[in-house]
């Protein structure tokens, strides 16, 4: 008795096979027929594309602080409007 390898499949692969599967215009049986895998193993990959596609239109970063974000540049915006300031005074007292 001879030991098979599982078949690891590219996720380019996977995708294009479950989104073909989701089009609809060939049935799972077929796809599978025509790809070489099991119809299940179709049936699991569009399943697992229907269920993660909300998240790719979700926020990415959901733990990032949006205060984190703009703080610093608040900061600098405080920053470079002392110096302009600083400038005015001096340019004035110039002439």
């Amino acid at each position: 008795m001879t030991v098979r390898k599982r078949k690891r499949h590219a996720p380019e692969f996977k995708a294009q096979v479950a989104l073909q599967a989701y089009r609809g215009y060939k049935t799972i049986n077929q796809l599978a027929c025509e790809h070489g895998i099991t119809a299940v193993q179709i049936g699991q990959w569009k399943r697992q594309l229907l269920k993660q596609v909300p998240e790719l239109f979700g926020r990415a970063n959901p733990d990032i602080n949006p205060d984190e974000l703009t703080a610093p540049l608040y900061q600098e915006i405080g920053r470079l409007k002392m110096e302009l300031d600083w400038l005015k005074k001096k340019s004035d007292s110039i002439k």
